[in-house]
């Protein structure tokens, strides 16, 4: 049934694009993608389940370009300001994945919590790690940093808070801003390259360092 979970999620992200969370229908979710309202239950137990697989699944598919990204044959400096670049490139465009690395979660959102202690476990192996609840911001930043292997931790941990700096940077010194709200994406500036030659400079020095964490 992996095919037909993948396309209830594309369609739960689909929706996302057009409705708040508290709109979207499971019945519509269902429809959508071809599949019984039975089997969207099955996979996911409830609406509160479905939001933690969507969650879930947004933070492994970051993972995994990050992991691409460092496997590229490529001085490690300049693989780290990738992450940088492409974590502030594919925050711009999908929100769950910015909420995620922000904390900044809006009404929008489904913003899901762990199952419930107690609860029975879900029938389905991929969704048991979903019900364990989405990664708090500082989790994720520091699944990324372990992506690069111990040697460049530190260095990727750098170029992926350096990008969510940018990320969260408000829109204007003039504009009031809510302590959970990040900046809009069409309101960031580009990495220049003189910002991306900086960041490589610095992370040429931070890679070769003895330190391991970022204090």
């Amino acid at each position: 049934m992996a095919r037909a979970r993948e396309a209830l999620l594309d369609a739960a992200l689909a929706a996302l694009a057009h409705h708040p969370w508290s709109a979207v229908r499971m019945a519509d979710l269902a429809a959508d993608a071809r599949v019984s309202r039975q089997t969207l239950y099955n996979e996911f137990g409830s609406k509160e389940g479905l939001a933690r697989a969507l969650v879930r699944r947004e933070a492994d598919a970051y993972l995994q370009g990050v992991r691409r990204l460092l496997a590229a044959p490529a001085p490690p400096e300049r693989n780290l300001v990738a992450v940088a670049e492409w974590t502030v490139t594919r925050a711009a465009t999908r929100p769950v994945l910015r909420a995620l690395l922000t904390g900044a979660w809006n009404e929008r959102l489904p913003a899901p919590r762990p199952a419930r202690p107690g609860a029975r476990p879900a029938p389905v192996p991929a969704q048991r790690r979903a019900d364990a609840g989405p990664p708090a911001p500082g989790e994720l930043v520091a699944e990324t940093a372990a992506c690069a292997g111990e040697r460049w931790e530190a260095g990727c941990e750098l170029a992926v808070r350096i990008a969510l700096s940018h990320v969260v940077a408000p829109v204007s010194p003039l504009t009031p801003r809510r302590p959970d709200q990040c900046a809009e994406p069409e309101s960031w500036s580009p990495m220049t390259p003189t910002i991306t030659r900086l960041m490589e400079t610095i992370l040429s020095v931070e890679t070769t360092s003895p330190r391991k964490t970022i204090p």
